[in-house]
């Protein structure tokens, strides 16, 4: 059987494109806030277009925020697309706005330093030693529209019997982070969806790992 993912509706635009894919990525989706599906699905994904703050205020109109701790608590996949991906670190700055995140990860996102902005187009990235998420697909592009990021990596890991997560760079005026791989949370910064063959493979990776 294909593996349930629920695509959390919590008023984000890109909710259907980020469904299609996952679905010819092999996944049986269902697009719903509700949050007991969310709960017991195999592989929940947080999409996100827009603002941190607004992307924030309807997540936590529909509890999404608790669902993600519960699951990640239960060792159950998540998976961040977009500004689903920036909302899972403490804060978001926006136009001086201090907003708190999900808080799963350290960090800030903020506005990225870069002679042009959004950063919009595709985009190569730096891929770890070991990643899942871009297996076949290290040296691919990848298609980002954002202007803000997360510009440091500060979450360390000081127990040897906890892998460190693999963090994916990407660079548009300066480094940022690209994606991440945290054990049951996973998270791109760019739109799988809108991706091409590349994006399409991420998505398979992710949901070949909820069998």
């Amino acid at each position: 059987m294909a593996p349930h993912v629920v695509v959390l509706d919590y008023g984000s635009g890109n909710i259907l494109s980020a469904a299609r894919a996952l679905v010819r990525a092999g996944g049986d989706v269902v697009v719903t806030a509700d949050r007991g599906a969310a709960l017991e699905c195999d592989g929940l994904v947080v999409p996100g277009v827009g603002a941190f703050a607004a992307c924030m205020a309807g997540i936590r109109a529909v509890k999404g925020d608790e669902i993600v701790g519960r699951r990640l608590a239960g060792g159950r996949p998540v998976l961040g697309i977009c500004v689903g991906m920036q909302v899972l670190f403490e804060h978001g700055v926006e136009h001086g706005v201090d907003t708190a995140g999900i808080g799963e990860w350290p960090g800030t996102v903020e506005e990225l330093h870069a002679p042009v902005l959004p950063h919009m187009g595709w985009n190569t990235v730096d891929v770890p030693e070991g990643s899942v998420l871009f297996d076949g697909v290290e040296d691919e592009r990848f298609y980002f529209v954002h202007s803000y990021g997360v510009r440091r990596w500060e979450l360390e890991v000081t127990n040897d019997r906890i892998s460190a997560p693999r963090v994916t760079w990407a660079t548009h005026g300066e480094p940022f982070v690209a994606a991440v791989e945290n054990g049951p949370l996973s998270a791109t910064q760019f739109h799988p969806e809108k991706s091409g063959d590349a994006g399409a493979r991420i998505l398979a990776n992710w949901v070949a790992t909820l069998g």
